[in-house]
Order: C-alpha cells, then sequence, then structure tokens
C-alpha cells in the first residue's frame, strides 16, 4: 500500500525545511512538532542517523471538521511531513491522508482527506 507522496528536491536539507515549514503555512498549516530524529537517536542511543526530521503539521479548520466527522480521527493526527537526506540528496515526503479513508469507515472523511491530501500535494510540488 501506498501511504504517502515523495519528492527528492535540490534544495540542501536546512532550506528544504525551511521551504517546507513555509510551503505548509500558505495552505494553512502551522507545525505543531519538530521532531529532530538524529538528534534524539544521537541522545538516546548513541547512534549515528542522517539528518532527519518530523514535522507534525495541523490545519485548524480540517482538523476540527475531520474531529467532527469522527471523534477518534486525532490518533492519526496531525499530519506528518518530514525532511530527510538520502545519498547527498534530500526527500520532502508527507503523509497520504487519503489511507485514512482505507482504515476509518465514514464517507464524512472523504472529502476532508480529499482536500487535506490537495493542500499536501501543493506544498510538495512548491519546494
Amino acid at each position: 500500500m501506498q501511504y504517502g507522496m515523495s519528492k527528492t528536491v535540490g534544495l540542501p536539507y536546512e532550506q528544504a525545511v525551511e521551504k517546507v515549514t513555509a510551503e505548509l503555512k500558505k495552505e494553512g498549516f502551522g507545525v505543531l512538532t519538530t521532531i529532530d530524529v538524529k538528534e534524539t537517536l544521537k541522545a538516546k542511543l548513541n547512534v549515528e542517523f542522517p539528518r532527519y526530521v518530523i514535522l507534525g503539521a495541523c490545519n485548524p479548520p480540517f482538523a476540527y471538521k475531520a474531529l467532527q466527522a469522527e471523534e477518534q480521527v486525532g490518533l492519526l493526527l496531525p499530519c506528518n511531513v518530514i525532511v530527510y537526506e538520502k545519498g547527498g540528496t534530500t526527500v520532502v515526503a508527507a503523509f497520504d491522508p487519503m489511507v485514512m479513508t482505507a482504515v476509518i469507515d465514514n464517507p464524512g472523511m472523504h472529502p476532508i482527506a480529499k482536500e487535506v491530501k490537495d493542500r499536501l500535494e501543493r506544498v510538495i510540488a512548491a519546494v
């Protein structure tokens, strides 16, 4: 099952993180959490890992609509967007919200997930 959307970008890692954050903002998303996986794994396990960040993005109006349609959808929120280095390149990826519609048997989630997916696709395309 394909569960995400991704793109290798022509930006250095730091610039890609900044650009993704700015593009998310343009689409109405704020970044609620930032998890620096490289730093966390070094601190907790003393292992080396490439630069990798998980951005917990939230669009409050869509989160509200989704929670009204399905209160336990919070288990799948916020929308995770990742930026990481791989083989000298930078990759940007986002969870495909349409996957939620396969997990949640609630037709009210379909239009919400579709709109969020469209916005996340525009974010990735703009980076």
